[in-house]
């Protein structure tokens, strides 16, 4: 992001600078170091304290790697995380030491996406969401339980089921609970990583309205990834597109839903279902294969499968660069194409 599309500071929770992470490719038996899978590639993006920012685009793009980035729990080969602690101020997260981290771990959580597989068969409930208040030295004893206890009350569980093991509950219980831990030290900034995407849709919704209400009650900031359009319509304040790695585009939701910049958000619009289903909407199909983040193409990396690429969009990369206030784009062609969004969109009659 240029000096000239750099976000005011006021209001800023988050902010990410060109962030990367390689994964080495090793071969042979000697594990020879044989290239980089580029799974997060120059993303910038920021986020404002009390909003929730949603990150979409295929499988394999890189959403899930970025959150973990930002927390940490993947190093990052490059690029910054400026993050506006309670306590320390602004700070860049990749340059803080080991002791540094566990503070602002406090502040920044994650909810996991397979509520299976998060928690812990061994833990109970009390252990499970009780862990992050021990392990932080903020509770113990009767005051842990008490707080195990609130924690659950607040996510729309029973406080008596604390001695119970993660086996005997249903999938929207578990993600239930996991919220909950997310929650135990009241942090300022929760990754939500495709928290729904393994549930039914009737529990879906139940927890998006959870997660809604949390965030008014505690004043929480969500940076929520996904996969699932109509999901990301109906949580986010801004959505960020990414595609192989890179931010394509970002704006506010209404704005990027009804009127997108970039071809393949365009591509990604159509394929939203309608809610009659009488109408269907006419789908752009994307020819060919999604670029190999080990192996890209060269210019803009949607150019082998864009119908509007032109010369230039084989040769240079496009920037990412605030076309309209709050609208960033990476797209040479951005200015003279007119795409389609979700209302817009050609529908024929099923009936």
């Amino acid at each position: 992001m240029s000096e000239q599309t750099a976000p005011q500071q006021d209001n800023i929770l988050l902010e990410v600078k060109n962030l990367k992470k390689y994964f080495p490719i090793r071969k042979g038996f000697f594990k020879t170091l044989a290239g980089y899978v580029k799974a997060v590639d120059g993303v910038n993006f920021y986020i404002h304290e009390g909003e929730t920012m949603g990150l979409v685009g295929e499988s394999g793009c890189g959403k899930t790697t970025t959150g973990r980035v930002i927390v940490r729990a993947y190093e990052a080969t490059g690029g910054e995380v400026w993050f506006k602690d309670k306590n320390l101020g602004r700070i860049n997260i990749p340059d803080l030491d080991k002791k540094q981290m566990k503070s602002i771990r406090q502040d920044m959580q994650m909810i996991f996406q397979d509520p299976y597989s998060s928690l812990n068969p061994r833990m109970t409930l009390l252990q499970i969401v009780g862990e992050p208040l021990l392990v932080n030295g903020v509770a113990r004893g009767s005051d842990l339980k008490d707080r195990v206890a609130e924690l659950l009350r607040v996510v729309g569980l029973r406080p008596e089921y604390m001695i119970r093991y993660p086996h005997a509950f249903s999938g929207g219980q578990r993600q239930r609970i996991g919220v909950a831990r997310a929650l135990a030290l009241n942090p300022q900034l929760i990754i939500c990583d495709e928290p729904v995407s393994a549930l039914d849709v009737s529990v879906q919704a139940q927890i998006l309205n959870l997660l809604q209400d949390l965030q008014q009650d505690f004043h929480l900031t969500y940076l929520f990834v996904a996969h699932d359009l109509s999901v990301v319509e109906h949580i986010s304040d801004r959505v960020s597109v990414m595609y192989v790695g890179k931010l394509v585009e970002m704006a506010e939701t209404e704005e990027l839903f009804n009127k997108p910049l970039h071809p393949y958000t365009e591509a990604l619009m159509s394929a939203v279902p309608k809610p009659d289903p009488r109408y269907q909407a006419e789908r752009i199909i994307l020819e060919g294969d999604v670029a190999d983040p080990a192996n890209p193409p060269p210019g803009c990396y949607f150019h082998p499968r864009c119908r509007y690429a032109i010369d230039r969009c084989k040769q240079e990369e496009p920037l990412l660069r605030e076309l309209l206030p709050e609208r960033f784009v990476s797209c040479h062609r951005a200015e003279e194409l007119s795409l389609i969004g979700v209302t817009e969109a050609a529908v024929t009659y099923q009936g």
